[in-house]
């Protein structure tokens, strides 16, 4: 093992300045990006369960943006939201789709015996439920979720607790269906051929090496762990990726870390993400930006909701909440300390941006 130790000690060692600088830029926080597709392909996927906080990962990185042109884009298929890694709902660019189930999504379909007992069902119950959902959005027909659970439900298909949601996601986790656009409030889903149709086709150990690329370009400089974590590769999987892509070297705090080299600005004086956003989501090990003690006023009892954060300079320092009025948008934030007046200032003008975003005027409250 000596080797890998010289190894290690020629690299460069970057400084915790170093990491948080090229991170903000990479991920598009401090270097803005230029469109949804852009964002989405330069990612890979962007985690995007909540509607409302994966439409803002993508608002906050494009400058002038507002929520209306972050709808047309999903409108247009231009984006599109599926289950392509860990079984979360992530935006990807809509020609990464199929490879990417087909690499990464698929290891949510392993070991799916005990959930399928536990619902009752049985390989021929979510392939019949598949078809079912194939023949009814044919045509580019677009149904939302209550549709999609009658048109099981008049076909015969046990629709109750837990298994509406598996069946749903099992359907576009094969890669049949992906989410279209909401009507209202509601999810849609329609055929993943029809809203993609132009695929990109790399092989398997191109796909690997892609997809190293995508999350180290993205998220560097950072470790294999966390590129695991993010992935839900296998080890050897992992190892193969990454050696394949066309990646940098480097050390820091005594690991190994991977990254596309990229410009290195001043973090922004303040930040105000989403609550799953990538800044929070991209990595295993949060503690360069969060305080383990903080750890809990973001995720309450570790229950995987993620609050909104407030970002200074990089370092998150407090929640933030909106509230939509009759005519303004009410922004609270709570600082886990006391806020001096620039940030105070600095945060001000971001919530303004978001305000903006969507339509409304600010009404600005520190908690």
């Amino acid at each position: 093992m000596r080797w890998i130790w010289d190894m290690m000690a020629s690299m460069a060692e970057l400084t915790d300045r170093d990491v948080l600088s090229m991170r903000l830029a990479n991920l598009r926080l401090s270097v803005p990006g230029d469109s949804p597709a852009d964002l989405v392909d330069w990612f890979g996927a962007m985690q995007a369960q909540d509607l409302a906080s994966g439409k803002w990962s993508l608002g906050v990185r494009i400058p002038g943006s507002r929520e209306a042109d972050i709808d047309a884009a999903l409108a247009s298929g231009e984006v599109i939201r599926t289950w392509p890694m860990r079984g979360t709902i992530h935006l990807i660019h809509p020609q990464n789709a199929r490879w990417m189930l087909e690499l990464t999504g698929s290891r949510a379909l392993m070991g799916l015996q005990k959930r399928w007992d536990y619902l009752g069902l049985d390989r021929q119950t979510v392939d019949r439920a598949a078809d079912v959902l194939r023949d009814a959005l044919r045509g580019g027909n677009r149904l939302t979720r209550g549709q999609c659970l009658d048109v099981l439900s008049d076909a015969g298909i046990d629709t109750g607790p837990g298994r509406s949601y598996h069946l749903l996601w099992h359907t576009a986790q094969i890669g049949v269906t992906c989410i279209g656009p909401n009507e209202g409030k509601e999810q849609t889903f329609v055929l993943l051929d029809d809203w993609a149709p132009e695929q990109r086709t790399p092989d398997r150990q191109e796909a690997l090496a892609r997809t190293a690329q995508m999350y180290f370009q993205s998220h560097g400089p950072t470790t294999r762990l966390d590129f695991q974590g993010w992935t839900g590769l296998t080890a050897t999987d992992t190892k193969a990726a990454i050696d394949q892509a066309d990646l940098q070297r480097a050390t820091w705090d005594g690991r190994e870390v991977f990254f596309v080299d990229s410009e290195r600005p001043e973090p922004p004086k303040a930040l105000l993400l989403p609550g799953f956003d990538e800044y929070m989501l991209g990595y295993k090990d949060r503690g360069l930006f969060l305080d383990p003690a903080d750890s809990d006023k973001i995720v309450p009892g570790g229950n995987g909701m993620f609050k909104a954060t407030v970002v200074e300079r990089g370092k998150v320092v407090g929640t933030w909440q909106r509230k939509p009025l009759s005519k303004k948008l009410r922004v609270t934030i709570s600082a886990f300390s006391p806020l001096t007046k620039t940030s105070r200032e600095a945060i001000e003008a971001r919530a303004g941006e978001y305000a903006s975003y969507t339509g409304r005027e600010l009404d600005l409250r520190f908690g």
